[in-house]
């Protein structure tokens, strides 16, 4: 399946994209960012504000949207996959995380 679909990529080491619109299984999508493109073919159906790997990321990797970490893979996650609370640990909003013991 090969059709035109919106996605966001705003630099180049992300390694999510995001979905502005839905987007079923199967899709082939060609996200640029900055000159670079990356070609993706979907493994999951993404929803629209959704992520979707767009280069194979490892168990324990940060995650990179935005140029941000926004988390850190609990599983190893193919370019195509949807990125999400099912496979990403997030790290904002973490008090534990600058926690020391005591």
């Amino acid at each position: 399946m090969n059709a035109s679909y919106k996605t966001v990529m705003m630099k180049p080491q992300d390694s999510v994209a995001v979905a502005l619109e839905d987007i079923p299984a199967g899709a082939e999508l060609t996200v640029v960012s900055q000159g670079q493109t990356f070609t993706v073919v979907l493994a999951d159906p993404i929803e629209f504000g959704h992520k979707f790997a767009v280069r194979p990321i490892r168990q324990g990797d940060d995650i990179v949207k935005y140029g941000e970490a926004i988390g850190v893979a609990v599983t190893d996650i193919a370019p195509g996959q949807h990125v999400h609370v099912h496979n990403l640990e997030g790290k904002r909003g973490r008090g534990d995380l600058g926690a020391t013991a005591g």
